[in-house]
């Protein structure tokens, strides 16, 4: 009988990084055994979640779609009855999806989580430094932040928490002026914020920038091509988007996307267009995609899901629709630019 030899053998833990596969793979050999590698936690993912909005009244509903794919949104479950919050800030681990402050209409300072991979209810995670709302959040895959908002007043303050605990916010920093809805995005070192309004009627286009393993103020990073506030930001590790919102004063909605590269320091550059002008709408990503959900296009709400491709530049294609039509849905996911992996 023959000698059986494995000629490789390349297993999770493995060095050999002479063989990689992505996506669906189909392997036909006599010649090889071919363990899966990858970490298990970073298979499979690419689950986008949408929560809370305005439909015209507040709702607590949770959306979730599969960015890889397309299609139409599926429920997922619902935010904290008592703290159904319009206009919270949203952001996320690999693991963990949270929705920060918020008004219902009283303004609170509640923090709630889900498990993304799961479906079901929001569980009460803390609460922020203070109340408000139109805040806007991003992350990395330990750390979570929280910037800008009304308390009424409009502010500049920033907060952190870690993820994977549960427990209040702590102080992080200020922005460079106080704000609210702003774009958030992040890639696995960096915070970025753009746009916003700083009350009166005004719009801005300033983009801001902060180290999110550190603690401290928010530097100058560049600028949009127009002053805009409540659109929505995707990203991957490269690249962060802001697509639609209001622009101008007084305002007009567009439905442009901007992008710029998280690494360096600079001004926006144009993308493409989303499929209609729209603010209001909930941003999430994966390394690969960018989607937006739902918005205001008067007099109209939207049940509207958009996707491009990070990587590229072009206007946004169809990728399906959400359970009902909503505006202000704050989006997050398992896989987007601030997660390594």
């Amino acid at each position: 009988m023959a000698n059986l030899r494995a000629n490789s053998i390349v297993g999770v833990g493995s060095t050999d990084a002479g063989v990689v596969f992505d996506g669906v793979t189909k392997i036909k050999t006599q010649n090889y055994f071919y363990l899966q590698t990858g970490n298990t936690e970073n298979r499979s993912r690419g689950r986008g979640v949408f929560g809370g909005g305005y439909t015209p009244t507040r709702v607590n509903s949770i959306d979730y779609i599969q960015i890889q794919t397309q299609g139409n949104s599926i429920d997922f479950g619902d935010l904290i009855d008592s703290f159904t919050p319009f206009n919270t800030a949203a952001f996320s681990s690999s693991t963990r999806g949270l929705f920060g402050g918020g008004s219902t209409p009283t303004v609170v300072n509640t923090i709630q989580y889900i498990t993304i991979a799961t479906t079901s209810n929001a569980i009460d995670f803390g609460d922020l430094t203070e109340t408000k709302w139109s805040s806007s959040g991003c992350s990395s895959s330990t750390r979570g932040i929280v910037a800008g908002g009304r308390t009424p007043s409009f502010v500049n303050s920033i907060d952190f928490l870690t993820i994977a605990s549960t427990g209040n916010a702590s102080e992080f920093g200020d922005l460079t002026q106080t704000k609210n809805e702003m774009g958030a995005a992040s890639s696995s070192t960096r915070g970025i914020f753009m746009g916003g309004q700083p009350g009166g009627g005004d719009r801005l286009d300033r983009i801001e920038y902060i180290t999110i393993a550190t603690t401290g103020n928010a530097s100058i990073f560049g600028t949009l091509g127009a002053t805009r506030n409540a659109g929505a930001s995707a990203s991957n590790q490269t690249r962060a988007l802001f697509a639609g919102g209001a622009s101008g004063s007084p305002s007009v909605v567009v439905n442009t996307i901007e992008y710029i590269t998280i690494a360096s320091t600079g001004n926006a550059s144009d993308f493409g267009d989303l499929i209609q002008v729209r603010y209001g709408q909930g941003g999430c990503s994966n390394s690969i995609r960018g989607v937006f959900a739902g918005g205001y296009s008067s007099p109209t709400k939207l049940n509207t899901i958009d996707y491009v491709t990070i990587a590229s530049t072009g206007n946004a294609q169809d990728f399906g629709d959400l359970i009902v039509a909503t505006s202000f849905k704050q989006g997050l996911s398992d896989s987007h630019g601030g997660i390594e992996g």
